[in-house]
């Protein structure tokens, strides 16, 4: 049966992926890449041989119907993302969408994301969290910043190495200097790193030390300041 399949990809080591996702990699018609640059090397690396298109953030509007007309012609169609998981802060959304509201199958193979891995090694209650994302460059940034002064469960963001010294002071002006949190850059990476402290202490170590790497910030709620005594 033609359907889509979403399939993650490592998010640094190229050995983070699973078998299923191979198989279904090697027996797909049409692999949709977001950079097909960058794809094309994990695809070589395990001899795939696939078609790839690209489908990206700028193209994928308008990719959509031919997509899904591909798909309903019997190609069974993979996406995958530059890293982890199709659809967590990169595109997705809208082909799962658009796929379901035509009533094509969609599948999500289980796998690599950056944030699990992160959240896991902070330290921090686990049981219940939000998964923020990126934040807004400009507008409503602040706003969203402030909107989560009051939220009782764990807090993860992802941000680049530009804004990551602005978002933590940012961070810390909004929830509190003292807000226990945890950095973690480059994950699965051979310079992979995790540095635990509070907002303040992060945003000054990475005043002085320059950041590099993607990273996953992971922020104590309002519950463990409160109870500081209740962790996992």
């Amino acid at each position: 049966m033609s359907k889509l399949i979403l399939v993650p990809t490592p998010i640094g080591n190229i050995g983070d992926i699973t078998i299923r996702a191979l198989e279904v990699l090697k027996s797909a018609g049409l692999i949709l890449a977001e950079d097909t640059r960058t794809s094309r090397i994990l695809l070589d690396h395990y001899s795939i041989t696939v078609p790839l298109r690209s489908h990206h953030k700028f193209n994928e509007h308008r990719s959509l119907e031919a997509v899904c007309d591909n798909i309903e012609r019997g190609t069974v169609t993979a996406l995958i993302s530059d890293a982890g998981t199709p659809g967590i802060s990169d595109p997705g959304f809208l082909l799962v969408r658009r796929c379901i509201e035509r009533e094509i199958p969609v599948e999500s193979l289980p796998g690599p994301t950056a944030f699990v891995p992160a959240l896991v090694a902070s330290g921090l209650p686990s049981d219940r969290f939000c998964f923020e994302g990126f934040l807004p460059h400009k507008k409503g940034r602040l706003k969203r910043i402030t909107s989560l002064a009051s939220e009782e469960r764990t807090m993860i963001f992802y941000e680049s190495p530009f804004r990551v010294v602005k978002t933590l002071g940012q961070l810390a002006e909004a929830l509190g200097g003292d807000r226990r949190a945890s950095v973690s850059r480059e994950m699965t990476k051979k310079f992979e790193e995790t540095i635990r402290g509070t907002l303040s202490s992060l945003a000054e170590h990475f005043r002085n030390t320059p950041p590099r790497g993607e990273f996953v910030i992971v922020i104590a709620g309002t519950s463990l300041k409160d109870h500081p005594e209740e962790t996992d």
